[in-house]
């Protein structure tokens, strides 16, 4: 094991985390609701301060794969707390944004993140331009060519790669429709059906033989533009892999864990900051998203809950809900074991 990649796997996964949690921290003080503790990591706790006269403990845990803050009448009511300082109590607006500005700041810090990279090394052009197209597979022999503009898929307007290489590569071998503005400004269409490949393990993909092309460009406005988008872009197509994943077409076998997330935080440290800081960017739109799922025990699913309170002007029973909460919990945890043996199982 790496240390180098190991101290960027704590480091990444920290930065992330609290910053989330920081959300539902900073909004939860904003609402004057009581904070009992501000955690790093699960487990035992490994270093905890708190000031004197203080009521907030701030706290880092053996286990650096997530965190959480405790606040007072989050799940039960505190009889030992002031009710008008219990998130129970507090209204509609002020329980909502507690749950939504943990995934929010998520969103926040990849934009601002692509923001400052681009400022640095540049922002990628979003145009779906296509880069070298290998002689013998599907595409090259339909007629695409490096320079071709990619307009749409299977009818689907197509405004970046990410659009484009989300259903790409989850093909398992049906014929797609490409169409295409050339470099002389025609515009054409080919039905492609890919290549069937399997790789010395086993493993089975469908290539058609296209590579991205990307182009860099510089400046403020180019920064900000780049960010808002690319933001829209990897948001947008994490949530077609989700509904790619209901559907069935993307498998449970293909997720990857805390495992698989080191195995990709230690090809991109060797790449450079760029490649990190783009990472950050990616995991970090990653966990607001999943957040965001009305599931139990996700920040979605406890907003679900406060709006059915909102909708039928009564709140789902604390007990039936926190049962809820925690067979959800169990869910994930049984999920994350699963995806981590696939993890492991995939390193031999």
């Amino acid at each position: 094991m790496n240390i180098v990649s190991l101290l960027w796997f704590v480091l990444i996964l920290g930065v992330i985390v609290a910053i989330h949690e920081f959300g539902h921290f900073i909004f939860a003080k904003l609402a004057n609701i009581y904070v009992y503790e501000f955690s790093l990591g699960f487990g035992k706790k490994i270093f905890g301060r708190k000031k004197k006269n203080a009521e907030t403990e701030f706290c880092v845990r053996m286990i650096p794969l997530g965190g959480y803050v405790m606040i007072a009448g989050e799940d039960v009511e505190d009889k030992k707390i002031p009710k008008d300082r219990q998130m129970c109590n507090k209204n509609f607006i002020q329980r909502f944004l507690v749950l939504f500005a943990g995934p929010f700041n998520n969103f926040l810090l990849a934009f601002l993140i692509l923001f400052v990279s681009a400022l640095i090394y540049g922002a990628v052009s979003m145009k779906p331009y296509v880069g070298d197209v290998s002689v013998g597979y599907p595409a090259y022999t339909a007629g695409v060519r490096s320079g071709d503009l990619l307009l749409e898929l299977d009818g689907k307007k197509i405004k970046n790669w990410d659009q484009a290489l989300i259903k790409l590569q989850t093909s398992t071998g049906e014929t797609i429709t490409f169409k295409l503005e050339k470099v002389n400004g025609e515009i054409v269409t080919y039905d492609i059906t890919p290549m069937k490949v399997v790789d010395e393990a086993g493993n089975t993909s469908y290539k058609f033989g296209i590579a991205t092309r990307y182009e860099k460009e510089y400046g403020f406005g180019k920064s900000i533009s780049y960010a808002f988008n690319k933001t829209g872009s990897l948001f947008g197509s994490m949530v077609d892999t989700l509904k790619y994943l209901f559907t069935g077409k993307v498998g449970v076998n293909q997720l990857s864990g805390p495992v698989g997330i080191y195995q990709v935080i230690d090809q991109q440290s060797r790449l450079g900051l760029e490649s990190i800081l783009y990472l950050i960017a990616y995991l970090s739109i990653n966990v607001g998203l999943i957040n965001l799922l009305p599931f139990p025990a996700f920040d979605g699913g406890r907003i679900l809950f406060l709006i059915i309170e909102k909708v039928f002007k009564k709140p789902v029973s604390k007990k039936v809900e926190n049962i809820i909460h925690t067979i959800g919990f169990a869910l994930i945890m049984l999920l994350l074991i699963y995806v981590t043996f696939n993890d492991v199982l995939r390193l031999f």
